[in-house]
């Protein structure tokens, strides 16, 4: 009786392999996994103002972390070859580990945000490193929602004239 017991919830309990990856592998949007917890944020950001001020582009930093399925959305998008294309010859990227809103905090603040309220939160600059998005930097939790034409707009939007 307790080896059909034992049974009974092994097939009640069992998702078959095949349906748990099958959701995992649909997504509406490209992924990937940009952000390195090991990485010098404050190195990277500098060297990043720096070749956007030789170059005459705008840096896009985007705080995200790669369990953020928002985060990755949106660094799959910018490597698609549509994006790549403008934000090559517009922009430098920074991709910036956030952990869980706790990690590089002082890299947000640099830039006047008191913290970091959602994943990705991504940030405009100038060459010179103003904020040029301040209103909409923290309102990009919904990345891999958005579709491709409103992001590429978006971006396109404060890039620099070429």
């Amino acid at each position: 009786m307790r080896l059909l017991f034992l049974l009974f919830l092994a097939t009640v309990t069992t998702v078959p392999p095949q349906r748990v990856h099958a959701k995992e592998a649909v997504a509406d949007h490209p992924e990937a996994r940009p952000f390195e917890e090991s990485a010098n944020a404050g190195e990277q950001l500098d060297a990043a103002l720096a070749r956007a001020l030789l170059a005459d582009k705008r840096v896009i930093l985007v705080l995200g972390a790669n369990w953020c399925h928002d985060s990755r959305g949106l660094a799959g998008w910018f490597s698609q070859a549509r994006f790549d294309e403008m934000l090559e010859a517009k922009y430098e990227i920074v991709y910036v580990d956030a952990g869980h809103r706790d990690r590089n905090i002082d890299i947000a603040r640099r830039f006047g945000l008191k913290s970091i309220k959602g994943t990705p939160t991504v940030l405009v600059l100038s060459s010179s490193g103003v904020l040029l998005n301040r209103q909409s930097a923290p309102k990009w939790r919904d990345a891999a929602s958005r579709e491709e034409d409103d992001i590429f707009e978006y971006f396109e939007q404060f890039a620099p004239e070429l």
